[in-house]
């Protein structure tokens, strides 16, 4: 900080900064500074403090004032504050946003028009290889036709009267950790006390999470009576472990609302979730509807960084697009919201449900959809907004992405026998949407092996579409959220194709199993009874203790 009518610098300890001032610590080496002073500002954003567009090297200027701040043992303080001439959305807008959105905005038109003259190529070599150049026209118009449905999306607007009840179920197993900040996040919402209760359901968990639940309802009695949380907030601990889907199908039996939400344990709503949320549900033909969800941990390591612009781009652009035609085919577990009448209507069904005679025991939410989808509509509402804790370790997020591939296979061969009923469009996409990556790695081996080894011809097109893509991606996300972790797209294309697409061959032929692989679920444990029984055959010595 440089005080204008001396010229003097001083480094000073932030404590607070808002959009429109910045509280500091006091020191004695602040006494020249006097209300009113007009001062010139230089800090940079910590990572976390406020959203990601902020994050940046701030020159602002500030007018000074003192703030008194009683200490708990009645001694008086007192906190420097710097109020800043203009909000920081103004001065974001202008030194930073604006140009970003011009850039990124002409780089993906740009990007955009480089595509399709490549497939323009395409169209020129078809007659070499029918199904590779086929394969190249559809997966590009199928990729850019989500970014051009996406673009015209649009939330719908919240009713100022429309205020349904809300009954929000989360099923928790072994989630000491996150539980107490779920169900604080489902509470504290812009909603009527009276139209907005949250049922908890345990299976059974075996760490500390029926205690931290317990602790955060007493805590939250005890902080104000007018939450009326002995009335809004129910905790029901399973007899026995029966799974996500048997723990969501209990809350839904005690839900008093005609709208269930599910909230996973590990997700945290903001404010205004569920407000957002219902307000597709006054069409009555809305079956379902499924919230944005970002990511809570994003700043823990390279893996979660680059989930961030997965999870952003899965949401915005894919979901947004699918929600144009009324047709979501999967409202996500961390947070959805259904009538209860076709909950009910389909549970037997849902807990029931196996696939090759093995019980379907996770893609849950995929599966639910399905049920919905094939009498009601689907949307997404962009500003119903959770945040949710991501894998930070590769292998458990490499056992995340086989158990979501998986059950989008299955499901999404079931989807394939209804989804003709729809919007013709819609389903046109969807059957695209299908191919497209199922034939992928037949298309990344040919370009990346087949033709340099066997052609001597380096696949500089093929190379150049990946890049195309990784930027479009980036950029959309740029685009939004104006971010520094936008480079991080290029790192999950690149996963993807070195790692993640290698996973399709492996389901196709294992999509019937229902293990989880990253939780003890009674499926995961037989799994590994087996394992470890076949192993004792094979070494007789093995004594199991």
């Amino acid at each position: 900080m440089k005080n204008k009518k001396v010229g003097s610098k001083m480094k000073m300890k932030a404590i607070e900064i808002s959009k429109k001032e910045l509280i500091v610590d006091f020191d004695s080496s602040m006494n020249s500074l006097k209300a009113g002073d007009v001062v010139n500002l230089r800090f940079k954003m910590p990572k976390g403090t406020m959203e990601e567009e902020y994050e940046s090297t701030v020159r602002i200027r500030g007018t000074v004032s003192w703030r008194e701040v009683k200490m708990p043992n009645d001694e008086i303080t007192w906190n420097l504050v710097f109020k800043f001439v203009q909000s920081l959305d103004s001065y974001f807008q202008r030194v930073k946003w604006r140009f970003i959105t011009t850039f990124t905005l002409a780089s993906l038109l740009l990007v955009s028009f480089f595509i399709v003259l490549m497939r323009f190529e395409s169209l020129v070599y078809f007659k070499f290889n029918k199904f590779i150049y086929f394969y190249s026209l559809i997966a590009a118009t199928f990729l850019l036709t989500r970014y051009i449905f996406g673009a015209f999306y649009r939330n719908v607007p919240i009713n100022s009267t429309y205020r349904p009840g809300v009954s929000i179920i989360i099923p928790v197993f072994n989630e000491e950790e996150w539980i107490k900040k779920t169900i604080y996040g489902c509470l504290n919402q812009n909603y009527p006390i009276d139209k907005l209760e949250v049922i908890v359901v345990d299976d059974q968990s075996t760490d500390l999470t029926v205690e931290n639940i317990w602790k955060a309802v007493e805590k939250l009695e005890s902080e104000d009576a007018i939450y009326r949380i002995k009335e809004r907030l129910h905790v029901y601990v399973m007899p026995k472990n029966g799974g996500k889907r048997k723990a969501l199908v209990d809350g839904v039996a005690m839900a008093k609302h005609d709208l269930v939400v599910f909230v996973d344990s590990d997700s945290i709503l903001k404010p205004n979730a569920i407000l957002n949320l219902v307000q597709p549900f006054q069409d009555p033909k809305m079956g379902g509807v499924a919230g944005r969800t970002d990511v809570e941990n994003k700043y823990t390591n390279s893996i979660t960084k680059l989930q961030v612009v997965r999870y952003y781009i899965a949401f915005r652009v894919m979901k947004a697009a699918e929600s144009y035609f009324d047709c979501v085919t999967c409202l996500s577990g961390p947070l959805s919201c259904y009538r209860k009448s076709l909950v009910i209507e389909n549970q037997e069904n849902w807990l029931n449900q196996t696939f090759l005679g093995q019980p379907a025991t996770f893609g849950d939410d995929r599966s639910m959809t399905n049920y919905i989808l094939q009498t009601h509509r689907t949307a997404y509402q962009d500003k119903a907004i959770c945040s949710t804790v991501v894998p930070d370790k590769f292998g458990v997020f490499l056992k995340q992405q086989m158990r979501w591939k998986r059950s989008w296979l299955r499901e999404s061969l079931r989807a394939g026998t209804f989804i003709w009923k729809k919007e013709v469009l819609m389903a046109l996409f969807f059957y695209v949407g299908l191919i497209v990556p199922i034939a992928a790695p037949v298309v990344v081996l040919y370009n990346l092996v087949y033709v340099p080894l066997f052609h001597g011809i380096v696949p500089t097109t093929f190379l150049m579409g990946l890049f195309l893509m990784a930027f479009m991606l980036s950029a959309t996300y740029l685009f939004f959220k104006k971010s520094s972790l936008w480079v991080f797209g290029f790192v999950f294309v690149l996963m993807y194709e070195a790692v993640l697409l290698w996973q399709m061959p492996v389901a196709w032929v294992t999509f019937w199993k229902s293990t989880w692989g990253t939780r003890d679920t009674p499926q995961d444990i037989e799994a590994r009874e087996k394992k470890l029984g076949k192993k004792q055959k094979k070494d007789p010595l093995t004594i199991k203790s």
